[in-house]
């Protein structure tokens, strides 16, 4: 593997697409092929998962850096989903010149839960941190399973999930860490504020991972903050609720 894999879809204006923790770019394929009869759709692999090689070092600076430079066009609107959606919060930070406008998908500023923010409790991403030198496999499994969790068809929507992340091998260690790193410990809230690309935020309203109070709570960070809460949609909404965030987006435009 050399640099950032990358796959890429359709004409018209770039749309760049992120993945999120221990995933990669096929993951959501099918709902990219979707999106490209509107928009091109560019689909990189994070450093260190699917096919593109590691980084020496997992942070939010490095990894800006080189998905930029992975990047074929100048300007494009950026899609994270979880962990991809703090990279693509981190890069509308760093470039604005570059991203026109920014779609946070089951993301958030600040990934951890504390007095004055809602989000995931402290201990679970400590769990994944411990569990992670112990039984990687056991906990991926873990970690897909989360992402369905309390939905009707969750059976096969897991099917689905698990077919697509099994296409590569799993992500280096160095990354899940580093990733896991990320989520525990970055705080972007300033970086929403200061944001005047139009941003619009997409969750669902059975999420175990992202809590739905989670999209009010940047929507009172920025207030132009447009925000769409899908019923019944759980951390992967782009399997279950793809012609809705199609929808979505295209409207966005």
């Amino acid at each position: 593997m050399t640099g950032i894999h990358r796959e890429i879809y359709g004409q018209g204006r770039p749309l760049v697409m992120l993945h999120g923790w221990a995933m990669h770019s096929g993951i959501w394929r099918e709902f990219a092929r979707h999106l490209a009869r509107h928009r091109q759709v560019i689909c990189l692999d994070l450093p260190g998962h699917g096919r593109s090689a590691e980084l020496g070092t997992f942070d939010l600076p490095t990894i800006a850096a080189a998905l930029l430079n992975a990047i074929p066009v100048n300007r494009f609107s950026v899609l994270g989903w979880s962990l991809g959606a703090t990279v693509a919060l981190d890069m509308a930070a760093r470039c604005p010149d570059r991203v026109q406008s920014l779609f946070l998908l089951s993301g958030n500023p600040k990934f951890v839960k504390n007095a004055d923010w809602p989000g995931v409790r402290p201990e679970v991403l400590d769990g994944f941190v411990s569990q992670l030198s112990e039984d990687t496999q056991l906990t991926l499994q873990r970690f897909l399973g989360l992402q369905v969790q309390g939905l009707p068809e969750s059976r096969a929507l897991l099917h689905k999930l698990r077919l697509a992340v099994h296409e590569c091998d799993a992500p280096a260690s160095d990354a899940l860490q580093g990733g896991l790193h990320i989520l525990k410990n970055s705080d972007l809230r300033k970086s929403v504020v200061g944001l005047r690309c139009p941003i619009t935020v997409m969750q669902g309203d059975k999420d175990t991972l992202i809590p739905a109070q989670t999209g009010r709570a940047i929507k009172t960070l920025n207030p132009r903050v447009a925000l769409h809460v899908l019923t019944n949609a759980g951390h992967v909404p782009f399997l279950s609720h793809s012609q809705q965030l199609c929808d979505i987006v295209a409207a966005a435009e």
